[in-house]
Order: C-alpha cells, then sequence, then structure tokens
C-alpha cells in the first residue's frame, strides 16, 4: 500500500477546472475511491457493477472496452494524480476497473458468468493486487507516471484471469 494513502491530502474539487473535476471524478473512480477504508476494494468492488455490461457486449467488444479503459486510464490515473499532487494515491481506482474488468474477461470466454466466479475473481483480483507477487511488485515500484499507476493493476488482473482459467480447466474438470 502506497503510504501517501495513510496522509491523504483532501481533495478541492471547488477548486478545480471543470475539465480536471471530471477527470479527477473518472479516477477516483466516480466517487467509489473516496471510501474512508479500503478505497482499493471498493474501487474493484464497484467494477463489478460493469459485469452485466461485458456480458452483454460479448467477449470480443469486451476486451476491446478494456483495452480502451486501459489506455485511457493511463492519462486519467496520470493526471487525477498531477492534479491532486500525491503520486498512486489509494483514492485513484480506475486502476483497479481495468484490471478487475480484465479478471473477469475469462469468465465470457468460458461462459461461466455466475456470482460464485465472479466473486472468486474478484476475491482473486484483491489478492494480486495487494500482496503484488512479480512483476507486479516491480511495476509498482519502478514504472511511473499514469503507466505505472495502470501497469500493476493490468498484471494484477492478468494473473487473476490466468488462476481462472487454471481453477476452471485443471482443478474443476
Amino acid at each position: 500500500m502506497d503510504t501517501n494513502t495513510l496522509h491523504k491530502p483532501p481533495i478541492h474539487f471547488n477548486q478545480m477546472t471543470w475539465f480536471d473535476r471530471f477527470i479527477v471524478f473518472c479516477g477516483v473512480g466516480f466517487g467509489s475511491g473516496l471510501a474512508p477504508k479500503a478505497p482499493g476494494t471498493f474501487g474493484s468492488a464497484f467494477a463489478l457493477l460493469f459485469t452485466p455490461l461485458w456480458v452483454y457486449l460479448g467477449l470480443p467488444a469486451s476486451i476491446i472496452i478494456v483495452i480502451f479503459m486501459s489506455l485511457i486510464g493511463i492519462y486519467i490515473c496520470g493526471h487525477t494524480a498531477k492534479v491532486i499532487n500525491v503520486h498512486d494515491d489509494g483514492r485513484i481506482v480506475w486502476d483497479e476497473f481495468a484490471g478487475q474488468s480484465i479478471t473477469l474477461l475469462p469468465l465470457l470466454y468460458l461462459q461461466q458468468v455466475n456470482w460464485v466466479w465472479v466473486i472468486a475473481g474478484f476475491i482473486l483480483f484483491r489478492i494480486f493486487d495487494v500482496w503484488k507477487p512479480f512483476p507486479i511488485n516491480w511495476a509498482d515500484q519502478k514504472v511511473s507516471g499514469g503507466f505505472g499507476i495502470m501497469l500493476d493493476d493490468i498484471i494484477a488482473g492478468l494473473w487473476a484471469a490466468l488462476c481462472i482459467f487454471i481453477i476452471h480447466f485443471y482443478i474443476l474438470t
């Protein structure tokens, strides 16, 4: 966890331009990252609300949108960090949106979108996002800016997605 999340400076929306307000509002996960405790967990849980959208769109369109979400997230997270003047502040949870969404993509492929698998994906993503095994820890420590904020969660999402495949193919079948 970023030590800056322990002493968070307040976010003064009223002192921002409308553009900055919009970007910061997206960066803090439409408010889900403003939870007083465990903002990353709240942001990841909020991202589960996208699940019906992913099911409706199907796998190919969902992959395209998650890639777009990840690419635009580089700007959103970087700009939010710049505006609130704290790198990778815990309140910035757009990266959790992308990582959690990546985790759920295998469920579309496997046609296993049910609440048991969605909750399992949520737990797996949170484990990797908090534990930060290699290369997640490397990305978290060595890559800066918006790309660095996004990269560790993208990798955590890929690790969690891989676990879903392993559990499905090698443990349950």
